[in-house]
């Protein structure tokens, strides 16, 4: 008599403890009222912001707040030499409790580790990899007909299973490598400014 109310408790339970968060796009202005039930249970709430920087000057700032799992709430660069974008997080687990926006990023400093680069066309030049930027990185990503290719420093979030596979299904193919300049100073045509939004793109997915 009573098994049946107990199989319907089991096949509920992780229904029952999904979480409801805030969730607003990049684009979205004001105090954010929007919420979202959780898709799966293990999900938290989250903000994120993304900055991205070109020749020293600041291109992108946006801000958003979803549904993320705990492997999702990370921190972490990439860094082309000129150009470089910045995600940080902030990851809460109760009740609409992503009310604050994620932290600026914080100014880092160079962490003894090295990569090689590209300056136009030539990607002998090397960088200084700065904060948790422990991986070189060489990334090529569809711009139209062409392919966009860049050298430099990355976060191990950048080279994650996960956020590798999402820069793949926007047409980017990175490969992330340890050790001092171990991404290779083969020369090949780079297009810095234009890989800044494909970049963009595919943290917001995450």
């Amino acid at each position: 008599m009573h098994l049946l109310p107990l199989i319907f408790g089991i096949v509920l339970l992780p229904q029952a403890y999904t979480l409801k968060c805030f969730t607003c796009e990049p684009e979205s202005t004001g105090t954010c009222t929007v919420t979202k039930e959780c898709p799966l249970q293990g999900h938290q709430c989250a903000a994120v912001k993304i900055i991205s920087y070109a020749g020293g000057s600041k291109v992108f700032d946006v801000s958003a707040k979803t549904c993320a799992l705990a492997e999702e709430c990370v921190e972490g660069s990439v860094n082309f030499g000129i150009a470089k974008t910045a995600i940080t997080s902030k990851c809460c687990t109760s009740e609409l409790c992503n009310t604050q926006p994620a932290p600026e990023p914080i100014k880092s400093n160079p962490n003894g580790k090295q990569c090689f680069t590209c300056n136009g066309q030539d990607c002998t030049a090397t960088i200084n990899c700065e904060g948790n930027e422990d991986y070189c990185i060489s990334s090529q990503v569809n711009v139209g007909d062409q392919k966009m290719a860049m050298k430099g420093c990355a976060s191990k979030m950048i080279c994650s299973g996960i956020q590798s596979a999402q820069l793949s299904s926007i047409g980017a193919d990175i490969r992330c490598c340890q050790g001092n300049f171990c991404n290779s100073a083969s020369s090949t045509n780079a297009g810095l400014l234009l890989l800044l939004a494909p970049l963009v793109s595919f943290m917001l997915l995450f």
